[in-house]
């Protein structure tokens, strides 16, 4: 390493507070009582403190000088709520109540009026909170929210699984899903974005005002939460979840292996339910749709952490059996730390012999087979040696081996009974995806595979604003007109000048 340089002028003395130059106000001048401002230099600078002082005291506000616990609202700028508290903490004040914590831009606001003007949530600081504690914290009790740096991208917000707007994002969430049924893909991005936002809020949603400078919210978005605010419910939300099309499309498309193109012919040729679709002689079904309606049941019923963790078990087993030094990642949302799923992903490598990658997912599909571990597969071989990379579609499927099976997972293999089993059954069938990736694309495959709406926005910022193409493949810097490499997610995030984001933050 290069040793420091060092300067040939004089080390610069950090200089004194020049507290002195700030007057105070007098009492004839003070127009609003009950509001004592301070005004926070760090990272302001002297003259700027100063400046902003003397034209707030002019206006009538009481501006003090120094700290003390009458202060009602501390004003900072280019500062977090979390940095305004920790320098609080050095200071030692015990304040008789917490004071408002607000960007300068509502103090600049204030001035311009000549009055107080209402605290909404583009002024308030965002005051972080570790969520890896295993309680729930709850909401916060205020918007801490500096709004002023809420991105649109989900991969530069964290998102816990404690959504504090569950009422709002619930909502979203089925109109994006009638809007994914009837094929419009821009309204169902208005609403999947919406949800996003707000599954990031750390506090709750109250009023109207809370939604000011939120990114992703339009006037229909926001109309929605208005009246989901005065009523209770949407209006349209509640027609959604009455209307018939939507219905029998959720109904179709619970059916593993039933998309959309199959739901819509089922729903033109009068059917309404699974019932009457199933005795349906002149219906012709593909494999995957048999083997949906034969443990249809245990297939729309959820998968625990549990059940997850068992069936984990035995992946490994049965990887380790054929590839001892492959890797084998649970991905998806229970990497996400989600207690609940509708299937388990697994991720494979190893930095071994391509040729034992090659036949891996077959030997440990005739493994299952022979064992009566195997109810249905369907493996999809590798292109990847034909791809030209990277993709340009942000949603684009990946290129690797994989393999979509449903599991039979014997009730021994669990350590406790599970809520969703049937008294006396001893096995439940269980979704899982086996992804085989090459050992030197595992962290972009790792990235794509962990999921969530935080990832296709991962692409989507990776393309406007880094002018970069990101896939589960690669990453390719247009400008550079190279390939990046990276051995883990970490290095990804830092070739796009994003910090690293857990994937339990990733829930968006």
């Amino acid at each position: 390493m290069d040793p420091p340089r060092t300067s040939h002028l004089s080390p610069r003395k950090k200089r004194p507070r020049q507290m002195g130059a700030l007057m105070a106000s007098s009492p004839q001048d003070i127009k609003f009582q009950d509001l004592v401002v301070f005004i926070l230099e760090k990272k302001m600078g002297t003259s700027r403190r100063a400046f902003l002082t003397e034209l707030a005291r002019r206006k009538g506000f009481r501006v003090e000088n120094e700290l003390s616990d009458s202060v009602t609202h501390i004003v900072a700028e280019n500062n977090s709520g979390s940095d305004v508290l920790e320098w609080l903490q050095v200071q030692k004040i015990q304040a008789s109540s917490q004071p408002e914590l607000l960007d300068v831009s509502w103090l600049i606001e204030c001035i311009g009026a000549g009055k107080p003007v209402e605290m909404t949530g583009k002024h308030q600081l965002v005051v972080g909170r570790d969520y890896s504690d295993s309680t729930n914290p709850g909401p916060l009790k205020t918007p801490p929210i500096a709004v002023q740096k809420i991105s649109q991208y989900a991969c530069q917000r964290r998102t816990t699984l404690n959504n504090f707007n569950q009422i709002f994002t619930d909502a979203f969430d089925i109109l994006a899903e009638n809007c994914e049924f009837r094929e419009n893909e821009d309204s169902c991005l208005t609403f999947m974005r919406a949800a996003s936002v707000l599954k990031s809020l750390p506090f709750t949603i109250i009023s109207m005002k809370d939604t000011e400078g939120i990114p992703c919210l339009g006037s229909k978005v926001k109309g929605i939460i208005e009246e989901i605010i005065e009523d209770g419910e949407s209006s349209e939300v509640k027609s959604v979840l009455n209307d018939e099309r939507y219905q029998s499309f959720k109904l179709f498309t619970s059916v593993f292996g039933v998309g959309l193109k199959t739901s819509e012919k089922w729903f033109r040729m009068g059917f309404r339910t699974l019932s009457k679709v199933r005795s349906e002689k002149s219906l012709t079904f593909t494999r995957m749709q048999r083997a949906g309606f034969l443990y249809y049941e245990d297939l729309v019923s959820c998968v625990t952490r549990a059940e997850a963790e068992a069936v984990s078990v035995l992946v490994k087993e049965a990887v380790w059996a054929f590839l001892p030094d492959a890797f084998v990642t649970m991905t998806g949302g229970f990497r996400r730390g989600k207690k609940m799923g509708h299937d388990v992903d697994f991720l494979i490598t190893s930095p071994g012999s391509t040729e034992d990658e090659e036949q891996l997912l077959q030997k440990v599909m005739n493994l299952w087979e022979k064992k009566g571990l195997l109810l249905y597969y369907d493996l999809v071989e590798s292109t990847f040696e034909k791809l030209r990379l990277p993709s340009r579609k942000v949603d684009a499927l990946d290129h690797f081996q994989k393999c979509f099976l449903i599991f039979k997972l014997p009730r021994q293999r669990l350590d406790s009974d599970q809520p969703s089993w049937q008294e006396g059954k001893t096995w439940k069938a269980i979704r899982v995806d086996l992804v085989m990736c090459p050992y030197e694309r595992r962290a972009f495959a790792l990235l794509g595979w962990t999921g969530s709406r935080f990832e296709r926005d991962l692409r989507r910022y990776a393309t406007h604003e880094r002018k970069m193409i990101l896939d589960n493949h690669a990453l390719y810097d247009k400008t550079k007109r190279m390939f990046l490499k990276a051995e883990s997610e970490e290095e990804i995030f830092a070739h796009l000048g994003l910090d690293y984001i857990e994937p339990w933050e990733r829930n968006a």
